[in-house]
């Protein structure tokens, strides 16, 4: 079984990502096929769980590949202190796509920054959630109180390994602005 940690970003999925690379069943990754392209970019290996928060735009293709034999995690974490987050790296990585030269091209060039991250995290959080209505293994998990939803997580996919160890992972900041 695959697993697909499904994000904003800014979220906390690279600490997730560390946590479950102490399975010993699991492969763990952090956005480990982004320069691929075709079939190739959702050429997962078995038994792997990736953090990609770019899958919430290939989500039509991942269903097609995987679709209800995955489990989802859709990690989340305070919409404000992301959006925060993302002002931080505003003119790189997913915000400069998704900004007035991409996704939101004809942005006026003041736009409030926050209002902006705003707008893409409630954008991914809905393309998330839209996906995962007609899915069946799917767990929701807040960054900000881990430890119940990792445990779940762990039992749910039969995961072995050191859970004790990936438990500890989920208190340190990882990848932090």
């Amino acid at each position: 079984m695959n697993v697909f940690i499904l994000c904003t970003g800014r979220c906390g999925s690279v600490t997730l990502s560390r946590a479950c690379g102490h399975m010993t069943n699991f492969t763990s990754a952090h956005e480990s096929r982004t320069g691929f392209l075709g079939a190739r970019r959702l050429a997962y290996p078995a038994d792997h769980v990736e953090a990609d928060n770019r899958l919430s735009w290939l989500l039509g293709r991942l269903d097609e590949a995987y679709g209800d034999e995955a489990f989802y995690v859709h990690l989340r974490r305070d919409a404000d202190a992301t959006a925060a987050s993302f002002v931080k790296r505003y003119r790189k990585g997913i915000m400069r796509a998704y900004t007035r030269r991409g996704i939101l091209h004809g942005l006026p060039r003041d736009a409030d920054r926050l209002e902006v991250a705003r707008d893409y995290c409630l954008t991914v959080g809905s393309n998330i959630e839209h996906f995962l209505r007609d899915k069946t293994h799917t767990l929701a998990m807040d960054i900000e109180t881990p430890l119940e939803a990792f445990e779940l997580l762990w039992d749910r996919i039969g995961a072995e390994g050191d859970f004790e160890a990936g438990a500890r992972e989920l208190g340190i900041r990882h990848n932090a602005s």
